[in-house]
């Protein structure tokens, strides 16, 4: 069938009934609930009839404007339907959520959340069940252990619905997905750059061995000490999962370091290890920042610490919008071109970082 014919039927099922559902004329006329979906809104755009959620309704008839009107109910049209993926559990994700809730109410979209496992085939039951509900377009926060690489890009690349991920990274397999995080590399040179304009001419970098994230602060700190002409400083991997060290053993590479006087200044990610070697630290008879200058990375409690930490901030609500805002543009206008968007981070200065008490020096 052709698209006219299609779409000919659709008005005329619209006329009939008064409203329809995709999935029931997706069904009674063979076709794919994904075609359909996008049939409805070509004629919506015109101005042919009302898209809900679901399916669609006839315009209202025109007539005079009532002497009063009541309270207005809340408006069943949508412009869009959304689907968004995150990983379980992580404080980080509720910023970036917040984003994608804020730009939906202006964008007059529906955001459907749902919640990613661990493995692949669970993410793919995931997106099944979204789009066979009717979504138009997909946020993908994945699981940031999502194995194998090659094949979770390649099954990306291949989704009925227009696609953009979110704090996520992909390789060329995936080259079809759009693409918004933030640009951690440059927050971790950020970094580097405020504890070296300090004096310390050595930075550690601390940093989880199986955040999604690790690689991209470690080629941006590896970057700005070898443009500034830093001493390289030493890179610690540690492991924070169900069979990880206690915090104290976890970290003790990096205070032998500090009580050898060896590392003077360090970047930790994240706030939640920032606080934990702090304790340590202080439990041992060592300061922050007099024997050890800190920023961390992420500051969703970096100023809670007893000394407040020094934190790099990456942009989670300005994600999380530009990733909405990513996936109407490309449902309105499918044939611009496709992006990939990194937002920087910012530096917020504290305590930590001894930066206040140079300045009052």
């Amino acid at each position: 069938m052709l698209a006219d014919e299609r779409r000919e039927a659709i008005l005329r099922a619209v006329e009939r009934q008064g409203s329809i559902t995709v999935k029931e004329l997706a069904e009674e006329m063979g076709v794919s609930a994904v075609t359909l979906r996008q049939d409805v809104r070509e004629l919506a755009g015109r101005g042919l009839l009302t898209r809900v959620h679901g399916g669609a309704r006839a315009l209202a008839p025109a007539g005079p404007a009532p002497a009063e009107t009541p309270a207005a109910a809340p408006s069943t049209t949508e412009r869009y339907a959304v689907g968004l993926v995150v990983p379980p559990g992580g404080y980080y994700y509720a910023e970036v959520i917040r984003g994608v809730q804020d730009a939906a109410r202006s964008l007059g979209v529906r955001v459907v959340l749902a919640v990613s496992g661990e493995s692949l085939s669970e993410n793919q039951e995931q997106v099944r069940q979204l789009v066979a509900g009717g979504i138009d377009g997909l946020l993908l926060m994945l699981h940031p252990g999502l194995r194998p690489v090659d094949e979770a890009e390649q099954w990306l690349s291949g989704l009925e619905v227009p696609a953009v991920l979110v704090e996520r990274r992909a390789g060329i397999k995936a080259g079809r997905l759009e693409q918004v995080a933030s640009d951690h590399a440059y927050g971790a040179a950020l970094a580097v750059r405020h504890l070296a304009g300090l004096g310390h001419d050595r930075v550690a970098l601390v940093a989880r061995v199986e955040s999604p994230n690790t690689a991209h602060l470690s080629a941006g700190y590896a970057e700005a000490v070898e443009s500034m002409g830093l001493r390289p400083g030493p890179e610690y991997r540690i492991v924070t999962g169900a069979d990880a060290a206690p915090a104290d053993g976890r970290f003790d590479e990096v205070i032998r370091a500090v009580e050898a006087g060896e590392v003077r200044a360090a970047l930790v990610h994240n706030d939640i290890d920032a606080i934990a070697l702090v304790g340590i630290l202080r439990a041992r008879g060592l300061r922050v920042p007099e024997d050890l200058a800190l920023v961390t990375y992420d500051d969703e409690v970096a100023e809670l610490s007893e000394t407040p930490l020094t934190a790099v901030a990456p942009p989670k609500q300005a994600v999380g919008a530009w990733a909405l805002d990513l996936a109407v543009r490309r449902l309105s206008r499918p044939d611009t071109p496709q992006a990939e968007i990194l937002l920087r981070p910012e530096l917020r200065v504290r305590a930590s970082c001894g930066a206040q008490r140079r300045a009052s020096a």
